[in-house]
């Protein structure tokens, strides 16, 4: 009667539903009893984690790789593997007074190289900077044990026996926890925290019952490196800031036929989507979205455009692309948007937004402005520096 005399056009009732969960209840929530309690309630829910971290009251600030214009140091250590051999360096920062030299980045380099392990150096160069000991050692300690066709014999640095690795990923950890075990790198000063490890809201993959769970996957074809795989995004039920309930990715897996050093990354992105404040995640994955490889570039669609509208583009590479497909599922849940910026603010991290998307790509050398910004672009090269078109076909 009251929503009668106050003109309304329609009013609606709802009640309390165990299975679907009560759009309005005025019973409070209980409080969590358990650490990780996972649950699968029905055929088509998610796992459910029931306790949150507290996100850390000061902010992680995130530096990008410091200008160096007189160089910097770095460890060569040259690996030898079934398929050919490859270097493998790892810069370091001078010491500050009284302390020890400060790793910043890894990276690989051969003719021989492994395809995807670039793009893991890549993301492990980040970790190298995030001012946070356990969180390096638990990146490092997942990629220890990734298996891949063909184990092999290495010497280690300084003790030079050698040693059987499981695969070039585990090298590469090997390798970079030597160095550390020898020097004491790895450490960032002593002023470092741990502040990326406690704003996970699980160290450990979520694992499901019997009943299994939902997840999320897509098929990545790259004609010109020949690759034609799935990637898998496992999902989980958080509680959000505001009490509701806010779906995240919490693990990442390919199957198929993949360069086999994906999985190093693999494991490196999961532990990323656990950090409880989607920028983090953003972050990483925004810096994947240049990443180039040699004949490595192909044609596939755009993801996130309006409904109905399909386009093609050329990618720089599959890791490049596999990048752009995991952001836009973190837009199709409201996390992230499409340029891969969280959309609420958590103050976990501080994350810089005024630095949008990278507009270059890496490529040939452009014949007008002499940047190796050229691209292959709807059929035509194109350079993503000035936007000169060259020859198409």
């Amino acid at each position: 009667m009251e929503a009668w005399q106050s003109g309304l056009k329609g009013l609606a009732t709802y009640r309390p539903n165990s299975v679907l969960g009560s759009v309005l209840s005025v019973t409070p929530s209980a409080a969590p009893v358990s650490a990780t309690p996972l649950h699968i309630d029905g055929a088509n829910h998610r796992l459910a984690l029931e306790r949150l971290p507290v996100p850390v009251l000061s902010s992680l600030r995130w530096p990008s790789r410091p200008e160096l214009p007189a160089g910097n140091p770095a460890w060569t250590f040259m690996v030898h593997h079934p398929f050919g051999d490859f270097a493998l360096f790892v810069g370091e920062l001078a010491p500050e007074e009284g302390g020890a030299p400060q790793p910043f980045e890894v990276w690989v380099n051969g003719t021989d190289e492994p395809r995807g392990l670039g793009a893991l150096a890549k993301t492990l160069s980040m970790d190298l900077r995030a001012n946070d000991p356990a969180w390096l050692q638990l990146k490092l300690d997942a990629l220890a044990t990734v298996a891949e066709e063909h184990s092999f014999e290495m010497p280690f640095p300084r003790t030079e026996r050698a040693s059987l690795v499981p695969g070039v990923v585990a090298a590469t950890a090997a390798v970079i926890l030597a160095l550390r075990a020898a020097q004491g790198i790895g450490w960032q000063g002593h002023h470092h925290s741990n502040a990326v490890i406690d704003a996970m809201f699980s160290r450990g993959e979520p694992q499901t019952g019997p009943s299994g769970t939902l997840a999320w996957s897509v098929d990545v074809d790259n004609p010109a490196t020949g690759e034609a795989f799935t990637v898998t995004l496992k999902e989980v039920n958080l509680q959000g800031q505001d009490g509701g309930i806010v779906t995240r990715p919490c693990a990442v897996g390919f199957s198929g036929n993949y360069p086999r050093a994906l999985d190093g990354l693999a494991r490196l992105l999961s532990l990323d989507m656990r950090v409880i404040d989607p920028a983090w995640i953003g972050m990483k994955l925004r810096k994947l979205l240049n990443y180039a490889e040699p004949l490595g570039h192909f044609m596939a669609f755009v993801p996130g455009l309006p409904h109905g509208e399909r386009r093609q583009q050329t990618w720089p590479s599959t890791v490049a692309y596999l990048a752009r497909l995991i952001i836009h599922r973190y837009a199709m849940l409201g996390v992230l948007d499409e340029e891969g910026f969280p959309l609420r603010d958590m103050g976990v991290l501080d994350a810089p937004k005024s630095q949008g998307t990278p507009t270059t790509m890496a490529g040939k050398i452009c014949p007008e402005c002499g940047n190796p910004t050229v691209i292959h672009k709807d059929g035509c090269d194109f350079c993503t520096a000035c936007g000169y078109v060259g020859q198409c076909g």
